[in-house]
């Protein structure tokens, strides 16, 4: 018996991903509009509602419209916008969130996919909350840098057409960025962190940074702590993987594609005890573990399959 996907917006980038990494697996059925019927409200209704799992690639608000659509069906989400990131009756897209994580989002009906910034912040602070090690009313800075394709069609297209005014470019300038909401909802902070987003001319690639001071963390705190808390978290994570001190120590610099084209994260902890600082560092692929595939992984959950089938590792 096979299980029914209808992606919702497949068109999209992340959409269109998503769809390349389902394509040849044969315990999935894909349910396809032709491009005629794609905008025929009959027929988006009757594929929402013939699915087993519907994914969302949509803007916030046809996201939100989609839901409405599907109410009393059986039919289950993951919304991969921001719509419902931290609504309370949807469960977080982030299986290596907390313990146990895993199994409220394969029971869950209502899955809100994370944002690739948000999700790569959140995976720094949130164990690190949890160890006792960074409080609450911390004031956090974060900087992160994406691939364009990040930025949808326009943006690729601007890029890629050579018509891109820069090579790199800051945004988000008046910090009220989307993604902030679930930042500070999911890492458990007091208050947003600072966010200072940017977007560089590549495709595929992000880098995530978080400067900190020690006497910003428990009395006591030294770079070791922070490393080994963040590698008890994820022990039994095949995609995240926490770089011990010898492997952070003989990088001379941290390439943003290190990870792309592949579905993994790895969290880097540089320090200089002398200055009572440590900076922590993310990287993964904005459309992979930042986008398609944590859908896919989450789909993987919902769906009963094995968690890590059809990503790339």
């Amino acid at each position: 018996m096979t299980t029914s996907i209808f992606i919702d917006g497949g068109h999209g980038t992340t959409g269109l991903e998503i769809r390349d990494r389902l394509a040849d697996r044969p315990e999935i059925t894909s349910i396809v509009l032709d491009d005629d019927r794609r905008k025929d409200a009959d027929a988006r209704l009757d594929a929402l509602r013939s699915a087993d799992i519907a994914i969302l690639c949509l803007p916030d608000e046809a996201a939100r419209e989609a839901v409405a659509m599907l109410d009393g069906a059986d039919t289950r989400i993951i919304d991969a916008s921001t719509a419902h990131r931290t609504a309370p009756d949807w469960t977080y897209g982030f299986p290596e969130w907390e313990p146990n994580h895993r199994n409220a989002i394969a029971t869950s009906k209502h899955v809100a996919n994370p944002g690739c910034y948000a999700q790569t912040f959140i995976a720094m602070t949130h164990p690190l909350m949890m160890a006792g090690i960074l409080p609450a009313d911390a004031a956090i800075s974060v900087n992160a840098i994406s691939g364009y394709s990040g930025g949808g069609r326009a943006m690729i297209e601007e890029f890629e057409s050579g018509t891109a005014s820069t090579a790199f470019r800051n945004y988000a300038l008046p910090l009220r960025h989307k993604h902030l909401p679930e930042m500070q909802a999911h890492s458990g902070l007091d208050s947003p962190p600072l966010f200072s987003p940017s977007v560089a001319n590549l495709y595929r690639g992000m880098l995530v940074e978080i400067p900190l001071h020690l006497e910003q963390m428990r009395g006591g705190t030294g770079p070791g702590d922070v490393r080994a808390a963040l590698r008890d978290h994820y022990a039994d994570s095949a995609l995240i993987a926490v770089l011990d001190e010898a492997e952070t120590g003989a990088l001379d610099l941290v390439p943003i594609e290190r990870c792309a084209g592949t579905d993994r994260m790895e969290i880097m902890v540089f320090a200089n005890p002398d200055a009572g600082q440590v900076r922590l560092c993310a990287i993964l692929d904005n459309l992979g573990k930042g986008a398609a595939g944590a859908a896919v992984q989450n789909l993987n959950l919902m769906a009963g399959f094995e968690e890590y089938s059809g990503l790339r590792l």
